[in-house]
């Protein structure tokens, strides 16, 4: 039975709209850069009062127009993944409790789907907005296998990635939670490829580890390093609660965290379709706060 303990978090958070003539929002499609910001002060508080004019955003150094601003927190589409390998065995329990209490912090405008993973993946739930089934599905996995970790990332990124926008009122934010161990065993997927997918799905990932006894093991510090970089890369954060019993106060900061970003669009001043990586720095004109964002984006591709 191995001594640590993680619980990782990934939320992966993107924003698609349409254009509008009345209003400026966003459109599905590959020329719109979309933004989530998150800003804080120096003791880690929540920066919510921000107008358009406060915000600066350049792209490989060069500054853009911003074409949408908004403050209003939009639904979201939450995908919950589930380890239920072998490993997880004793912290399975835990680990259920924790995802319900996750799916009960939703608002009734909110849907999410359950998948399950452990040599294989599987999606217990599809998408809904019915916490019942949402519990049902969680409340019936078991432990066994081994642990595929980066293939349940990618199809649940897939997944996300059909959940389309069909008017203005059902433009939804996108989440990916996965609880797991840390330590992939059996995925064909490599973890080269998680947060290559992750960039490409315009996603912010947030990650909880449980540190476990000994810290210094190797396994722990690469798992540590994973998350770190996914988190850093995207604009998300990770987290290390020292018990379990710190978990509920750690899922309360990622969903004031969701509830308390701004989204940011603009058009590339580049018209260049060459598909390379652009860097993305956001500034805010007030001092003693701090922004944070995704790292950049892959720019469009000649069709």
């Amino acid at each position: 039975m191995k001594r640590l303990t993680f619980v990782f978090v990934l939320v992966c958070v993107g924003v698609i709209a349409s254009l509008s003539a009345q209003q400026p929002s966003f459109r599905v499609g590959v020329d719109i850069v979309s933004l989530n910001v998150t800003v804080t002060d120096g003791a880690n508080h929540y920066v919510t009062d921000l107008d358009n004019p406060d915000f600066l955003v350049f792209e490989d150094g060069i500054k853009q127009n911003l074409t949408f601003f908004s403050r209003r927190q939009q639904p979201i589409a939450l995908s919950l993944l589930l380890d239920s390998s072998a490993s997880m065995e004793e912290h399975l329990s835990t680990l259920q409790q924790a995802a319900s209490n996750f799916v009960h912090r939703l608002k009734s405008n909110d849907i999410a789907q359950v998948i399950d993973f452990d040599s294989r993946v599987e999606i217990r739930q599809a998408f809904t907005g019915n916490q019942a089934e949402l519990d049902t599905a969680i409340s019936q996995l078991t432990a066994g296998g081994s642990t595929s970790l980066h293939n349940a990332i990618y199809i649940a990124l897939k997944e996300l990635r059909k959940v389309r926008a069909v008017n203005e009122e059902d433009v939804r934010r996108q989440a990916l939670i996965v609880f797991s161990d840390g330590e992939d065993t059996s995925s064909l997927v490599s973890f080269d490829e998680v947060p290559d997918l992750a960039k490409r799905s315009e996603t912010s990932i947030y990650a909880i580890a449980l540190r476990g006894v000994d810290t210094q093991a190797k396994g722990f510090r690469e798992a540590e390093f994973v998350m770190r970089t996914l988190a850093q890369e995207t604009g998300g954060r990770a987290f290390f609660p020292a018990k379990i019993d710190d978990l509920d106060g750690v899922y309360k900061q990622i969903a004031d965290e969701l509830a308390s970003q701004y989204t940011l669009g603009y058009t590339s001043a580049n018209p260049k379709r060459d598909g390379a990586w652009r860097r993305i720095v956001v500034q805010v004109a007030r001092p003693n706060i701090t922004p944070r964002t995704k790292k950049g984006y892959y720019a469009p591709t000649a069709r």
